[in-house]
């Protein structure tokens, strides 16, 4: 199982009119989570686009456990879950002094070929290959 972590510190501007981190800012802090875990397997977007694919995200779930606060640090937490019709990421969102998980939520993402906008219906080599390889 291929997984980071990354640390994140809610700062003011995450924060809607309730004082707590606005529900479209989790988003910002998957990708974040994502990039590392890409860049650690050498297959994060210029590397996605050099081997001839995008890879759109095509479903994101979020499930709000508990709010994060502003000054809040937490640790998101980015696994791969699956590789071999699409590219699943698992992420868990936890207090970083309590290990409390607030926040829970998958992505997936699918090849698209970058010459023809074709969609795969199975993962191509240029992400399967980076996986099996030792990090």
């Amino acid at each position: 199982m291929i997984s980071t972590d990354v640390i994140i510190r809610a700062q003011f501007y995450d924060l809607d009119p309730m004082q707590v981190v606005w529900h479209g800012n989790y988003a910002r802090y998957l990708e974040q989570a994502r990039c590392a875990l890409l860049d650690g397997i050498g297959y994060n977007y210029p590397q996605m686009a050099l081997s001839g694919y995008a890879w759109p995200i095509v479903d994101m779930r979020i499930k709000y456990v508990r709010p994060v606060r502003f000054g809040q640090e937490i640790v998101v937490t980015a696994t791969i879950a699956e590789v071999a019709n699409r590219l699943k990421i698992d992420y868990r969102i936890r207090d970083r002094a309590s290990g409390e998980v607030l926040t829970k939520a998958p992505t997936v993402q699918v090849a698209v070929r970058l010459d023809s906008g074709e969609m795969l219906l199975e993962s191509p080599p240029a992400l399967t290959d980076k996986v099996r390889e030792p990090a």
